[in-house]
Parts: C-alpha cells; structure tokens; sequence
C-alpha cells in the first residue's frame, strides 16, 4: 500500500430522515386526546472539510465506503426523534471534488474551507403536524425522506509557491534538500521521486513552500512516465524553475533542447486540461537553473547554455546541490517572483453558499409523454411526496392524492393530453411509482390540504393494483 495517494473514489451516503409517528394521546377522562406523534429526525450529512493535519487521501483509498447516521423515528407525546450526526471527513488542502463524470463540484482551498457532498434526508412530519380542521386526527404520518447518496473523485494538487520541473535525475530532489529541511529519497536511477515533496525555503523576510515532483519526459502530457502524476502538481504554483542537468550522459541532451522539451510538455498540458486554475502556465514566471556545476564538464557546459537561456527572456542560475554554490542567489530570486505573484493575486474570500430559489410561479415540475397513454411527472416535490408516503394506508394516499392535485399535477396531465387509466410514473427514470390515473379536476373553493378524501372520498391518484409496483 503506498504512503501517498492524490486520487480516491469515494463512496458516501447521507443518513435517511426519521419517519413520523402517528401517535392518539391517551388520558384518562379524556377520551379525545386528539393526535400526538411527533416528527422524525434529520438524517446526518457528509461533508468535507480541508484540515491542516491532512496531507494524502491515502485513508480513503482504504476505506472509500462512507456513510452518515439516520435520524431517529418519532415518538408519541410530541416527541420528535433525534437528528443523525453528521460525519465530518477531512481532506488535505488542494482537494478537488468531482463528480463521477468528471464534472467538478467544488475546489477546496484553505483550512477549514467545507462542502457538503451529501445531504441528510429530512425527517417525516408526525400526525400531530398534520392536523388540521377537516382532518383533525389524522392516522397517518410522513415517512424520512432517504438521504442524498453519490460517488465522488477526490483529486489532490499540491499546494505550493514554487515547483520545481525536469527531467528524472535532474536533481531536483537534492536541490529542495539542499535549500529545506525536507529529505525526499535521492538515487542514481530515474523517477526515485514517485511522489510529490514539499520543502519551505526562507530567503530574507519571504517564506514560501516549494514542490519537488516526479520528474517528466517527452510525452507526459499525453500519459507518459509519471505524466499526469506529475503535471497535476504544478497547476497551482505560480512560479516554474526548469531545473536542467548539465553533466546528464545520454546522446542527443543538453540544457537547451531539455528546457524546450519542457516547455512543450507544459503548453500541451495547458491545453488538453484547459488551464482553468489561476494564469495559464504558458505564462507564469520561469527560471532556468543548470545544476551539477561541480563536475567540471557540466561547469563548462553551464557557461557555453547561460547566454542561450538569458536570450529566452528568463533569469538563468548555475548552481551545484552538492555545494550549495550558487542556492542562495536562487533562492532570493525565487522569492522575489513568489512575493510580486501574491501581491498581484486579489485578496481571499470565504466560501459563499450560494442559493438559488425557484422563481415566483414556476410549477415545480413537468409533465413528459412516453407513450400513447403513458407519462412521467418529472420535479422535486412530487418526487419528495412519493418517497414520504406510506402507499400502506389508504388515508395516506389520499393525503398525497390531495398535495399532487393542490400543486397542479391533475391539470397538467389533463393539458398533456392523458385519459381516464392513463400509466402515471412519479419520480426518476430508473426509480419511479407507477399510478392509474382517475381524472376529476379539483375544485377550486375546496381546501385541497385539508380535505376529508384521504378518509373516505375518492382518491384520484392512487397506486396501481396492491402491489404498489415500483420501476426498475
């Protein structure tokens, strides 16, 4: 099992609302107590949280089943059931959460930046918050609403100011040896570093964190070697340092034609995944470093590269991991980039929730024909109702029947085109109720909610047969 893991899939389930209780207070002398149950608890949530203690998904790469506490069912005497904790997972900072299609549902950046990836099903109303003047005692309660359920791709990108790029054996990890107390393992064969490692380096009064990552080679881009192991890691450093091996032994490599190479993996990085986290990389600030000046060759080969390097735009250092010759003035260089990079970045903002509530007059929901007597009533409420209803008491259905027919369902069927025993499925495609349908329009000066049907009268909407048979 390795010690590092920057991608989990993750598997959560909210916890299930608590059903209501349907509940007659008893009393002696007092034979009409009237009704006391009480509602259901809400179902926990998962919710992501980035910790500071947190520093790999290795955890869930273990464990990637999780799962949040239901709430507790109602009791009589107005007791309402106790809400389900809500479990909590912490995630390293530079966490993006995906969705199984790869769309991305948040970037969490920041210690204690949150997001609920799946919510607590509400708790069902118990008969004593169903009362009301035509149906005084009801015998019935709501039933929890399940909780949100949903696999999800968490992605690591290493937070850091600087990053270091090259090929493998370039010296990378002993140059953030040299210049941090970090100790990444150092060899003499490519990719030692399968693993992205951070240092803090200090020059003057700036403080800044740089990454050592696997090294890369033509064709990473498109997969190759560690590839996009490695490129994901820089996506949020704001300042690139080509660190480019000048005593390298293999033909048809020098310092000049490995800095272009690299720059061409990192413009076709930039362009298949869009570049869409801070300036592109195409533009970000460079620095080119011609390391292992200690072997003479290298030394000579460094000062024949430098003026080539400089022509480029960019500031060119020589240095030597194994000496230090040279780290400090890199090291005040990479500061000034990383302190011009966060003066020019706009100020930190908390984390918005945004809301969005369904515009004034929309009906909640449609209507959608699939077939010559068939359709499918598609929308939150109507899919909520059929989940909260108890289809094993007569009277509860009918309470449904009369909340469908209040939100307008009855005439929008009618207005698709549906007759009497049309096939009526609420809910989603793959899990939906199927009803017969009975058309009578409501009237409008009844009090649909508080209607006295669901006792006695016709129920217009009822489930199919006596098997209630759900779609699958």
């Amino acid at each position: 099992m390795p010690d590092f893991v920057d991608e989990a899939t993750l598997h959560v389930k909210a916890g299930d609302g608590g059903h209501g209780c349907a509940s007659i207070h008893r009393e002696k002398y007092r034979p009409l107590g009237g009704p006391d149950g009480g509602d259901g608890g809400r179902g926990g949530s998962v919710i992501l949280e980035v910790s500071a203690g947190a520093a790999t998904l290795l955890e869930y790469h273990k464990r990637p089943h999780r799962k949040a506490a239901s709430g507790r069912p109602g009791q009589g005497s107005n007791r309402t059931g106790a809400g389900g904790a809500d479990i909590v997972l912490a995630v390293p900072d530079g966490t993006v959460v995906k969705a199984a299609d790869g769309d991305v549902l948040a970037d969490l950046v920041g210690a204690g930046t949150r997001y609920v990836v799946a919510r607590g099903g509400r708790g069902g109303l118990g008969n004593a918050a169903l009362a009301s003047p035509r149906r005084k005692a009801p015998g019935f309660a709501l039933k929890g609403e399940p909780g949100e359920q949903r696999d999800i791709v968490l992605e690591l990108k290493v937070i850091a100011d600087v990053g270091l790029v090259g090929f493998p054996n370039a010296g990378k990890s002993s140059l953030i040896a040299a210049m941090s107390a970090a100790r990444p393992k150092i060899a003499d064969y490519p990719f030692t570093t399968l693993v992205p490692n951070l240092g803090v380096v200090e020059a003057g009064e700036t403080q800044f964190v740089v990454a050592d990552v696997p090294g890369l080679i033509p064709g990473a881009s498109s997969g190759r070697g560690l590839g996009l192991e490695f490129l994901r890691h820089i996506e949020r450093c704001s300042t690139l340092v080509h660190v480019l091996d000048c005593a390298t032994q293999d033909p048809g490599r020098d310092p000049v034609s490995d800095f272009e190479a690299l720059e061409a993996e990192l413009a076709a990085y930039a362009e298949a995944s869009g570049d869409v986290i801070g300036p592109a990389l195409a533009g970000r600030p460079r620095i080119a470093v011609l390391n292992k000046i200690d072997v003479p060759e290298a030394r000579d080969l460094a000062e024949l590269t430098q003026p080539l390097l400089q022509e480029k735009g960019i500031d060119v250092f020589a240095v030597s991991a194994a000496t230090h010759e040279g780290l400090r003035e890199l090291a005040f260089a990479m500061a000034r980039l990383v302190a011009a990079a966060r003066a020019a970045a706009p100020p930190l903002e908390p984390t918005r929730q945004v809301i969005r509530p369904v515009p004034l007059g929309e009906p909640g929901f449609e209507v959608i024909r699939t077939g010559e007597n068939s359709f499918l009533v598609r929308g939150d409420k109507p899919r909520r109702w059929v989940q909260q209803t108890d289809f094993g008491n007569d009277e509860a259905v009918g309470y449904l029947a009369d909340r469908l027919a209040r939100l307008g369902v009855e005439e929008a069927l009618a207005d698709a085109g549906a007759v009497a025993g049309a096939e009526v499925a609420i809910g989603a495609d793959d899990d939906a109720v199927i009803f017969d349908w009975e058309p009578r329009l409501p009237d409008r000066s009844d009090d649909a909610l508080g209607s006295d049907r669901g006792a006695g009268g016709a129920v217009r909407l009822g489930p199919r047969g006596t098997d209630r048979r759900l779609r699958s």
